[in-house]
């Protein structure tokens, strides 16, 4: 089954890239890997949640968030790559979670966005990972996710 197949079988669909808020752009390939910079809940051009996790965001909705960024990261590396079947693995995933100063359940939050990516490649979608609870991310969001992928 093509990871696109896996996609449709989850009920998901890739959306749109989203557009750079800045300058950079949202996949670049270098050799046999593309770095997806870090994508945020964004979905038909509006964001999806604003605030910390801990705090104004239920850890549990951050993890279904996480997994939005997970599904706009394998859109950005699909506009790079073409076919999703071209993945050979994701190497690396950094998740991003602005967090209330007390919350420290970084980890579970960003499972959401790892968890997909097993979903989708199997055992191409594990990865090494690390999770880091920051002040504040762009837009206001709760999370953000980047990604390396190994690509034929």
């Amino acid at each position: 089954m093509t990871p696109e197949e896996r996609l449709a079988e989850l009920g998901l669909t890739l959306p749109q890239v989203v557009p750079p808020v800045a300058a950079y752009v949202p996949a670049l390939r270098s050799g046999d890997h593309v770095y997806v910079s870090g994508q945020v809940p964004v979905s038909g051009g509006k964001v999806l949640a604003e605030g910390k996790v801990g705090a104004e965001i239920d850890p549990d909705r951050a993890k279904e968030l996480a997994g939005v960024c997970a599904l706009n990261g394998l859109a950005a590396l699909k506009s790079v790559v073409g076919d999703l079947s071209n993945v050979v693995r994701i190497v690396k995933v950094v998740g991003f979670v602005a967090s209330d100063p007390a919350f420290t359940g970084q980890p579970q939050v960003i499972n959401g966005a790892s968890e997909l990516f097993g979903e989708v490649f199997g055992e191409a979608g594990k990865h090494a990972r690390s999770a880091v609870g920051v002040a504040a991310l762009p837009l206001n969001v709760p999370v953000e996710v980047e990604l390396i992928a190994e690509v034929r």
